[in-house]
């Protein structure tokens, strides 16, 4: 922690890739999900009408979703195909993390880490040639738990 009237600027990050057990890393340009909610119970006892007692409820970790630029390797796409060709039953869940890096591509700035992830929906961008623009890839994770790694 910063001491009292010491400048602390945000960290820089130019990149990220994803670990996944099984799996090579891969670089992407966009990262959105990382998140973790516990639901709040609120609970009323009889005879206290001035306040209402807030509890923890479940924990839930949000959807991570990827987006890259168009790759040849089909890595995670491949893991995506087994959910469906699983009909429900026999697909493998698998730990990883999300990983922050800086402008040099290399440095770790942050990690986050994740279990018993699935992926839930992968999606290609639209084709369209006129625009000039790179395709981009969408894969989506059901995840159980979100931790900060570093």
């Amino acid at each position: 922690m910063a001491a009292t009237g010491q400048r602390v600027d945000h960290q820089s990050i130019a990149f990220f890739k994803v670990e996944v057990d099984g799996i090579e890393g891969a670089k992407f340009r966009g990262c959105s999900g990382l998140k973790s909610e516990t639901e709040v119970f609120e609970y009323q006892e009889g005879g206290n009408n001035t306040s209402v007692y807030k509890l923890a409820g479940p924990t839930k970790a949000g959807n991570i979703v990827l987006r890259q630029g168009f790759v040849s390797d089909p890595a995670l796409f491949k893991w995506r195909d087994e959910i469906h060709n699983a009909d429900g039953k026999g697909y493998k869940r698998r730990n990883g993390a999300i990983v922050a890096l800086g402008p040099d591509g290399k440095t770790e700035m942050g990690r986050w880490s994740f279990e018993k992830a699935w992926p839930t929906r992968w999606e290609m961008g639209e084709w369209d040639t006129t625009t000039g623009q790179a395709l981009v890839e969408t894969l989506e994770i059901a995840v159980e738990r979100i931790s900060r790694a570093k």
